[in-house]
């Protein structure tokens, strides 16, 4: 054992777990913790502008990566104002370990107004955190730490909270450091992998439906391994983009937005193996047909749809062990290519297709290298992008999921270029969202994080306003915005500002701003546009 505060076993324990950046913005409670971290040069602080902040970038660095993301803020306001990214990655099971301070210890639970109060905090943070914990001995930092990284790094991921006293930051304690928490991820049992095999070995047309439970487990190589052995066509939910490359001949792109026809009866698919996805809009979407999920955690199996048939476990993991079952049951089945080359081209003239978010769309497209990472904020094009988008690489695509944050993508997007320095890093965001988090253009020019954002500018939330003069009968409120020069704010920021006017300016100026050693806005003026809904 060491003396040491509670601060420095903090900081230790962190470096000790794999910590290596930490997004965050101090205050009174954590002096001692800020304190801790200036004797740890190996751990990164990135100070950011609002608590927001934390979170998002904290999930964009966790998603990005495939590690674990950490915000650190003060308590009350500071975790409040933090729990929108803390929600956005709770909804897309992001692990992110979430480091915030507390009022005095003695006056904890006491609701007397103390500075930063909010009584009870932890029951505050439950709903978007997987487990939370108090610490109030600075001997038992390293353990409670440990646990958070249990959780964070078993099972399904998603955010955990500690939170700490200030007295207990202080104190110096006997501290015994422990040795960093491994992975103990599992296969499902034996025999529910044999039952899934039967149904896949029996199945003339099965399809898989890949989730981002497909990303989070590294299980890309396994899907398209078990796809070619079966040669099922791929089809991805948002989140689950890049589980399969775009180029593979049995890839059939991401789930259109709305009322989707993959599954319907005219394909023909009488089995689908679902991998890491709630299936949500299952009962929508599908008719009836036997449903094979594959997720780590249990609550999901079934959840959704009726007619499954549950598989607990790891999903690169047991798709692993299904193809070995598989292989023991059938032989590969003959090339399907050129059949699902057929129901790609029908699904592509089924889909609608939108402009100008198609044309500016393909624009980023085209001036972005194939593993750049694009982050698609909740604006028009971004959710266009969820099913027009092409992906090759696993964790180069990023939503909010059904958390369905405005404002989530430019932090976001800074959290995973600090993850990925060395690759492109693109966030489409609205007006309207991108001033949410604005302030944050400071955080990037202080810290050299070279992301682009490209905002697109119709001067009003522009899905509110079309659903305004559509739905009822163009009675316009809330909705007009009034915006800053987007070029000057960049440029008074110290990072790079230009104006790009239609798609053929917005490709040219966007390969350019990528090859630039600073951060950037590209404006984009926009009109109103029509829905990118589909059906």
């Amino acid at each position: 054992m060491v003396k040491m505060t509670g601060g420095q076993a903090l900081a230790k324990s962190l470096y000790r777990e794999g910590v290596r950046v930490i997004f965050g913005l101090p205050g009174v409670q954590l002096y001692h913790m800020m304190d801790g971290l200036y004797d740890e040069p190996g751990i990164r602080f990135i100070t950011v502008r609002h608590e927001q902040a934390t979170g998002y970038m904290a999930d964009g660095y966790a998603r990005a990566s495939g590690e674990i993301g950490t915000a650190l803020m003060v308590p009350g306001p500071g975790l409040l104002n933090a729990s929108s990214g803390i929600s956005t990655a709770y909804s897309a099971s992001s692990p992110v370990l979430v480091v915030c301070g507390q009022i005095e210890r003695d006056h904890i639970g006491g609701d007397r107004g103390m500075l930063h109060e909010v009584n009870d905090q932890l029951d505050a943070i439950k709903p978007v955190t997987k487990w939370a914990h108090r610490i109030m001995d600075p001997a038992e930092v390293p353990e409670v730490v440990h646990q958070a990284f249990y959780h964070l790094k078993n099972g399904r991921p998603r955010p955990v909270e500690i939170e700490i006293p200030p007295e207990t930051l202080a104190e110096v304690a006997d501290v015994e450091l422990l040795e960093p928490e491994a992975p103990r991820t599992v296969a499902a049992s034996q025999e529910q992998i044999e039952a899934a095999a039967e149904a896949l070995a029996g199945a003339s047309n099965p399809l898989i439906w890949a989730g981002g439970g497909v990303i989070s487990s590294q299980g890309s190589a396994a899907l398209t391994k078990l796809a070619e052995y079966l040669q099922a066509p791929v089809v991805t939910t948002a989140e689950g983009k890049g589980a399969i490359s775009d180029h593979h001949p049995l890839a059939l792109g991401a789930l259109w937005l709305r009322n989707d026809t993959i599954a319907k009866q005219e394909f023909g698919h009488d089995v689908i193996l679902a991998v890491g996805s709630r299936l949500v809009m299952a009962p929508q979407w599908l008719e009836g047909q036997r449903v094979v999920q594959i997720d780590v955690d249990p609550e999901e199996l079934g959840r959704n749809y009726e007619n499954t048939l549950g598989v607990q476990g790891d999903a690169r993991l047991t798709m692993e062990a299904l193809l070995t079952a598989l292989s023991a049951k059938m032989p590969a089945r003959a090339d399907r290519s050129s059949e699902v080359e057929a129901q790609r081209a029908k699904r592509s003239d089924d889909i609608i297709k939108v402009e100008p978010q198609g044309e500016l769309l393909q624009a980023v497209r085209n001036a972005m290298p194939e593993d750049s990472i694009l982050i698609s904020g909740m604006t028009q094009l971004g959710y266009y992008s969820r099913a027009h988008y092409p992906v090759y690489e696993p964790r180069t695509f990023i939503t909010s999921s059904y958390s369905g944050n405005l404002g989530y993508a430019y932090p976001t997007a800074l959290g995973a270029k600090v993850a990925q320095p060395d690759k492109a890093v693109v966030c489409l965001s609205g007006d309207g969202g991108f001033m949410f988090n604005s302030q944050e253009m400071a955080t990037a020019v202080q810290h050299n994080i070279n992301a682009v954002v490209v905002v697109f500018n119709d001067n009003a939330f522009g899905n509110v306003k079309r659903d305004q003069v559509n739905q009822f009968k163009g009675r316009i409120i809330g909705a007009d915005l009034h915006n800053p020069d987007f070029v000057k704010l960049a440029e008074a920021y110290g990072a790079k500002g230009f104006l790009a006017n239609g798609p053929a300016e917005l490709e040219s100026t966007l390969k350019e701003a990528l090859t630039l050693d600073a951060p950037v806005l590209i404006e984009v003026p926009v009109g109103p546009m029509p829905s990118p809904f589909f059906r």
